[in-house]
């Protein structure tokens, strides 16, 4: 009879999940949106709430339906595209682009503080930092107990007094919202949850759930489909309460900053405006665990796909791509940010589109005529949007820069629901029914 796990060990494993997404970004992000969003700051953060935890709470449901795997997902693309999607999905969220921006920005924001700023310094850090996640991803069976138990509650409480103090204590009122903000808050909102990349995250992160939920013994399908779902239902409580509290420290603190300055400079200057330099340490320590726990969750991710696709072990693929981070790493945030955009702006949507067709057609008896026609035109505007981004070209062309929303880089969501609309018209007429 296969073991169940009890109520403690779910909730670690919520915690788990928890962690896995909370990277620095996610802690970045709402300040400056609140900032921005000022009175408008609820629409707005309902926006962000919907692309930062409904998507990849849902893309966990998604993978924890087919078992977990990012390939069980990409199954009816066939394989050439499947294997190909997810490669490049890996390698992005992986050792290309943000692991090495945990370790860069984990720097910038807790260490500089602290220390002279110089490649020697960069350097130094990122080979502590890198050890230590090498060292906690080459277990990954132990990832419930080393993060979940003991590295999320000390994440966690420095996020609570955070939390509470930017609510019973903020800075002053909320400031007047920005011109897009006042215009259309919870589209910006939406795309500013857009850009904390966790939907990609979610996709890799479904089979360090799910391996985790293996690895102390429970075999049922049923139950690993059961407690992944319920550890995302927390990780995804969790990051809500820690969006809506960093949103409003945003919106109350443009006293203390001038305009135009990013979440960290804004969640900097209030944690030295109200604690001070004790305040700037924990700071320090909350930015640096979650993006620890986060690059942690990337290498196991990418060490369970490779060794399963290369003939290599996971240890060595472990190894490898966190070496490889490291050097990335030491390349500067710059860098990483201007060349890592184009890439992301071309594969949200197919993640985004990958994740919702599959829940829709859960039933459906050929998935795959209804999934391949949608993620084609999908591709064809993610890789005009990356282009686009990557400033290669200035337009896509009269029509489809008039597309709702175009100018955001969401031009692609019209046309992608106009093919699914008619993918599923062509299939019901040539079958007559769209379910098994």
């Amino acid at each position: 009879m296969t073991k169940q796990l009890r109520s403690i060990d779910i909730l670690a494993l919520g915690f788990m999940t928890f962690a896995l997404f909370l990277g620095a970004g996610n802690v970045i992000f709402p300040p400056g949106a609140g900032l921005a969003a000022g009175g408008h700051i609820w629409p707005a953060a309902f926006g962000f709430l919907i692309t930062a935890v409904g998507l990849p709470l849902l893309t966990l449901i998604a993978l924890a339906r087919v078992g977990g795997g990012l390939a069980q997902l990409t199954s009816p693309l066939g394989r050439a595209a499947g294997v190909t999607l997810s490669v490049l999905v890996y390698l992005a969220i992986g050792p290309l682009f943000a692991t090495p921006r945990t370790a860069v920005v984990s720097y910038e924001i807790g260490v500089l503080a602290f220390a002279n700023d110089g490649w020697q310094a960069l350097l130094g850090y990122s080979l502590i930092y890198f050890a230590a996640v090498i060292f906690l991803a080459l277990k990954p069976g132990q990832l419930v107990d080393r993060v979940g138990k003991y590295i999320t509650p000390v994440l966690l409480s420095g996020l609570v007094l955070l939390g509470l103090a930017a609510l019973f204590f903020p800075a002053g009122e909320m400031q007047v919202a920005s011109e897009q903000y006042r215009d259309a808050p919870m589209i910006q909102g939406f795309l500013q949850g857009y850009l904390t990349m966790d939907t990609l995250g979610a996709l890799v992160f479904g089979i360090v759930i799910t391996t985790a939920i293996r690895d102390r013994q429970v075999a049922s399908a049923p139950l690993i489909t059961r407690y992944t779902i319920l550890a995302a239902i927390i990780a995804a409580v969790g990051l809500s309460l820690v969006y809506l509290a960093l949103f409003y420290l945003g919106a109350t603190s443009g006293s203390l900053v001038e305009s135009g300055v990013n979440g960290g400079q804004i969640l900097a200057a209030y944690v030295q405006h109200r604690f001070g330099t004790a305040g700037s340490a924990l700071l320090a320590l909350v930015i640096i665990l979650a993006c620890m726990t986060t690059a942690v969750g990337l290498l196991t991710a990418c060490g369970e796909y490779f060794s399963k696709l290369l003939p290599l072990s996971y240890s060595a693929v472990v190894w490898a791509f966190g070496l490889f981070s490291m050097l990335v790493a030491n390349q500067g945030l710059d860098s990483l940010i201007s060349v890592s955009i184009p890439v992301l702006v071309g594969l949200y949507p197919l993640a985004i589109v990958l994740v919702s067709v599959s829940l829709l057609g859960a039933a459906w008896a050929r998935p795959q005529n209804m999934l391949r026609p949608v993620m084609l035109v999908t591709l064809i505007f993610g890789v005009i949007d990356g282009l686009k981004a990557a400033e290669l070209i200035s337009s896509a062309g009269a029509w489809l820069d008039t597309l709702p929303l175009a100018d955001q880089s969401l031009g692609w969501l019209l046309p992608v629901v106009v093919t699914l609309l008619l993918a599923i018209l062509v299939e019901y007429l040539r079958h007559g029914s769209l379910r098994r």
